[in-house]
């Protein structure tokens, strides 16, 4: 996610200079035809044009960061769900006795690494070396095989509750409290993935791709006759801004891309892990901070 200033008109120009030269050269043999060949270019109605293919754009575009911040908000769910379950579990296991403390240890570590197994699968990686970098290999070796180790991850834990209740070390009140947080968070996993997996009908990538560049190509004809001489410069200063739109709406369509457009999971993750390593009361890494303008 691009949280400096810096970095935006360079961002966008870094998206968009191939077709931006080619619209510029493209504009420059307009305008030199038109020069050298005494032939009067045909009316066209490209402000009615435009003024569809901007409002085509802009329910694009708005369709696309629906899902940007749905995501957000589902990671912001899963942050204060790992905390509720954090506080929980320490607050059920504060007065026993030092077994129950490692079962807490083990939950909440648990909790931690499935934080993580979650943000490698959303972004299409092997979560492996992360999970064994929090709970070590036994805990890896359980859900060896999952298809889905994060959502392995929390069936664990609720195991875990569930011997707690067998053993008479909880209550089942205290069993349904823990549930409905084991239940918050299978819900914001399952919203990411419905997100991940669902992508947007195929016609919001290729009719406004297609008109884009279709008004692009159209523009400086129009343009030509008005502008004279300074048709290049004006004619792809406008498809800039189409371009651009172009360009923000095709980043918001994956909010877990890992690109500089997406949600930033791994500094969620790493706030996640800062609030459970400092309720274990163990040290706790720096948040993460903005590498050239952009928070990952």
């Amino acid at each position: 996610m691009i949280v400096g200033s810096s970095r935006r008109m360079r961002q966008i120009i870094v998206e968009v200079w191939k077709p931006l030269t080619a619209l510029f050269v493209w504009d420059v043999a307009v305008t030199a035809f038109h020069f050298m060949v005494p032939i009067k270019e045909p009316p066209l109605p490209l402000a009615l044009f435009g003024t569809a293919l901007v409002l085509f754009l802009g329910f694009r575009t708005n369709a696309a960061y629906a899902r940007w911040w749905e995501a957000r908000t589902l990671w912001g769910a899963l942050i204060n769900s790992s905390r509720s379950l954090a506080r929980i579990t320490l607050s059920f296991t504060r007065a026993r006795s030092s077994s129950a403390g490692g079962m807490s240890e083990s939950i909440i570590l648990r909790q931690l690494a499935l934080v993580h197994a979650l943000r490698c699968q959303l972004r299409g990686q092997d979560p492996r070396e992360d999970i064994i970098g929090i709970v070590g290999e036994d805990v890896a070796a359980e859900i060896e095989g999952r298809r889905n180790p994060a959502n392995a991850l929390l069936e664990t834990i609720s195991v875990i509750y569930a011997d707690a209740l067998a053993a008479g070390k909880i209550n089942l009140i205290q069993q349904s409290v823990v549930e409905q947080v084991l239940i918050d968070i299978a819900n914001a996993q399952g919203g990411m993935e419905r997100i991940r997996n669902t992508p947007l009908p195929n016609g919001f990538r290729f009719f406004p791709n297609l008109f884009a560049r279709l008004f692009c190509v159209l523009l400086p004809i129009a343009l030509v006759e008005s502008l004279g001489i300074a048709t290049p410069i004006g004619s792809t200063l406008i498809g800039l801004v189409f371009l651009a739109a172009l360009s923000i709406g095709e980043d918001l369509m994956d909010p877990f891309a890992n690109g500089v457009h997406d949600v930033p999971l791994s500094a969620m993750c790493r706030t996640i892990e800062i609030d459970l390593l400092q309720a274990l009361g163990r040290p706790a890494p720096d948040p993460l901070t903005p590498v050239q303008g952009v928070l990952w």
